[in-house]
């Protein structure tokens, strides 16, 4: 299945990199691509394995939550997971 998510917070390529490498860590997630002008992550995963709210979790978790979910805290972590994708 492949579906595609609305996030906040996605700032440069540290913020892509954060995502793609958090998701596709995941079991059942084949492919992420974020794109940070549009604001959106494109996720092929297979639904047996892992759900859209579990992915869903897991972008609010690196600090990316869905658009109209974001708080400051989610800020604050976009910040941190942005920082490590430009290192890592």
């Amino acid at each position: 299945m492949k579906q595609v998510f609305e996030v906040e917070n996605i700032k440069c390529g540290g913020c892509m990199n954060t995502i793609r490498k958090g998701l596709e860590n995941m079991p059942g997630v084949q492919t992420a691509e974020p794109e940070n002008i549009q604001g959106t992550v494109t996720v092929e995963f297979d639904e047996n394995i892992v759900s859209a709210d579990q992915i869903a979790h897991k972008l609010s978790s690196m600090g990316y939550p869905l658009v109209g979910e974001n708080n400051l805290g989610a800020k604050a972590v976009s910040y941190v997971s942005c920082m490590i994708g430009r290192v890592t």
